[in-house]
This record gives structure tokens, C-alpha cells and sequence, in this order.
């Protein structure tokens, strides 16, 4: 997977098209990310005995991976991701555009 968490990334597809946020949690079976401030659903949850209060919750909901792009950190552009070996035969992600190591 080239997307990992802690990412920013780019909502490309869906209502929150053009949106940027920073990925939480990665499933990798489903192939789905879940993004801070986006795809936001509406949860009814029934009062639990001492754990919280009921009511409607806002929360993030998981998106398709192909639907989000990395943004590069050092030219701050939606970029494809590539990869290269290091010296020390670290592998480490590569940004497209600007040739520089994302970390």
C-alpha cells in the first residue's frame, strides 16, 4: 500500500471532491482509508451505563484508496508515489514530481 498513516492526502472522487486531510487509519483488507474531516456520517447511538451519552455523532466514515492522492511534503502537490533503494538497502516512497523522499 503507498498510502500509509499520518499521510496528507487529496480527495479526488466523491462529495468531498478537493478536500485535504490527514489519514487516520488504513484497512489494508478492504483497500479503504478513513480521512480526518471527510466522508463524515451521522450515527445514531443509544446511552450506554457510565460510558456516554446518547445522541447523534459525527464521525468519519472509510473511503476507497483509489479515491484519495498523496500530497508530496517538500512541493506541496498531489503526486504518484514511487520507490527506490537507498544506499543501506532501505526501501523508502519517492514523490514523482519533485524526485524527493516522502517519509
Amino acid at each position: 500500500m503507498k498510502i500509509r498513516k499520518g499521510d496528507t492526502v487529496l480527495v479526488k472522487i466523491g462529495k468531498d471532491q478537493g478536500k485535504r486531510g490527514r489519514v487516520e487509519s488504513v484497512r489494508r483488507k478492504d483497500g479503504r482509508v478513513v480521512v480526518e474531516g471527510v466522508n463524515m456520517i451521522t450515527r445514531h447511538v443509544k446511552p450506554t451505563p457510565g460510558v456516554r451519552q446518547g445522541g447523534r455523532i459525527q464521525q468519519e466514515a472509510p473511503i476507497n484508496m483509489s479515491n484519495v492522492q498523496l500530497i508530496c511534503n517538500s512541493c506541496n502537490e498531489p503526486t504518484r508515489i514511487g520507490y527506490h533503494r537507498l544506499e543501506d538497502s532501505t526501501k523508502v516512497r519517492l514523490c514523482r514530481r519533485c524526485k524527493e523522499t516522502i517519509s
